[in-house]
């Protein structure tokens, strides 16, 4: 199939429907300080600011070494407010938080 051909076939499948396009990966839109609490090595906290002119809601998500890992509740923040979400670590098994990283949505 040629190269205009194979363009022709990808745009009527779009517009058919048949074919989605390719998805795109969400740069990391908010401003976020991830860390693991001073004092408790089983707390994960995402804290985040919102640069842009949109709102958007984000959570933390905890990984716990051997214990399954957890995530925060979602928080909201208009444009320009910050805030923050925690994740805590429980159970017998849990090694201490291991990583903590951050979901972001547009909302």
């Amino acid at each position: 199939m040629s190269k205009g051909m194979l363009v022709v076939a990808v745009a009527v499948g779009l517009m058919a429907g048949n074919m989605a396009p390719p998805a795109v990966a969400a740069a990391t839109v908010l401003r976020c300080d991830t860390y693991v609490h001073a004092q408790d090595n089983d707390l994960g906290i995402a804290s985040c600011t919102n640069p842009t002119g949109q709102t958007w809601k984000f959570r933390a998500v905890v990984v716990c070494g051997r214990a399954p890992d957890v995530v925060g509740e979602w928080v909201t923040l208009p444009p320009g407010a910050s805030g923050e979400s925690q994740g805590y670590c429980g159970g017998i098994f849990t090694s201490g938080v291991g990583a903590v990283g951050v979901d972001e949505r547009v909302v």
